[in-house]
């Protein structure tokens, strides 16, 4: 697949930090000083992992929990592959988080299409029909839709195929999840997915930390529910942080989730800033950052930075 690159690489890496000021030691956190202050930063004795760059605000309620699907051949350095945050009594994910190290997460494993439950999801917690997601999609009129696409797990057989368990899905329709028009055009959603991929390898980027998910936390921001169950988002959203030696950069995109033909639509139509897409979706992205930091990448963006029209 190819996609219009509309900033050269040289102007990417001239531009897309000069805004805010980092420091190249916090990947897997935001600091602890005074001088990087993290007032809303998670914390965990028994899940350290969840102080990431890329996680959200987790609720740390009773009724959702945190999955970390790891694998032994990550280029990450925790071995983590993806993570998920999972709703109990929706038996739904809101969101999905990972990290696009540069020219390490990509590869020739292939794509292992056999979508399956996941296995760190207990019984309890998911839909309660056997052989329960294959059940709700067969028939209803929606594809199985990547939060994480096959495409972004490439560097091994195994981070491929986790890629496939259910918990990493969401309902889509087609004209939303794939191809338009014979195959000539590309529904925002699947041109943004390989936006991301672009960004995570270029000259100027480190790590791409990402967030994606539907829209479940409430009745407004759900389309339907499949059977009565299974919930189809009428939003979905992505945020991306950027990150290198001398600093970061963040933009967010909120799409709604119809079957017609947007194959026309600029990426810009959908574009925001962080602040923005946290009022829609509730949901504090990059909460791991410094309080100073995430301030300053996240009530601004700049379509020129990120190369998009």
């Amino acid at each position: 697949m190819k996609y219009p690159i509309y900033l050269s690489l040289l102007s990417m890496s001239l531009l897309l930090f000069t805004a805010c000021g980092g420091s190249d030691d916090d990947d897997n956190g935001g600091g602890s000083s005074n001088a990087n202050a993290n007032t809303n930063r998670n914390i965990s004795v028994t899940q350290p992992e969840i102080s990431r760059l890329e996680f959200p605000k987790v609720k740390g309620d009773n009724n959702s929990f945190v999955v970390i699907h790891k694998v032994n051949n990550s280029p990450d350095p925790d071995g983590v592959n993806y993570s998920i945050e999972w709703d109990k009594s929706l038996k739904a994910q809101r969101w999905t988080c990972y990290q696009m190290i540069n020219k390490k997460w990509g590869g020739n494993a292939g794509r292992y299409p056999e979508f399956i439950e996941d296995p760190d999801i207990p019984s309890a917690y998911r839909l309660d029909i056997e052989d329960r997601y294959s059940y709700y999609y067969s028939g209803s009129g929606f594809q199985r839709g990547h939060i994480i696409p096959s495409a972004d797990r490439q560097y091994s057989v195994s981070a491929n195929k986790q890629t496939f368990y259910y918990s990493n899905i969401h309902p889509q329709y087609g004209a939303f999840n794939s191809r338009l028009n014979n195959n000539s055009e590309y529904s925002p959603w699947f041109r943004l997915e390989g936006k991301v991929r672009e960004w995570a390898d270029l000259r100027s980027t480190d790590t791409l930390y990402v967030c994606k998910g539907g829209t479940i936390d409430s009745e407004e921001n759900i389309l339907m529910r499949i059977k009565n169950q299974l919930i189809v988002p009428k939003y979905f959203f992505v945020a991306c942080l950027a990150k290198n030696k001398t600093g970061y950069a963040a933009i967010g995109f909120y799409i709604k989730h119809d079957n017609n033909d947007h194959g026309s639509d600029p990426l810009s139509d959908y574009a925001m800033s962080i602040d923005q897409l946290e009022q829609k979706t509730g949901i504090d992205f990059f909460c791991n950052l410094p309080d100073n930091e995430e301030k300053k990448v996240e009530s601004s963006y700049s379509l020129n930075v990120w190369g998009i029209q």
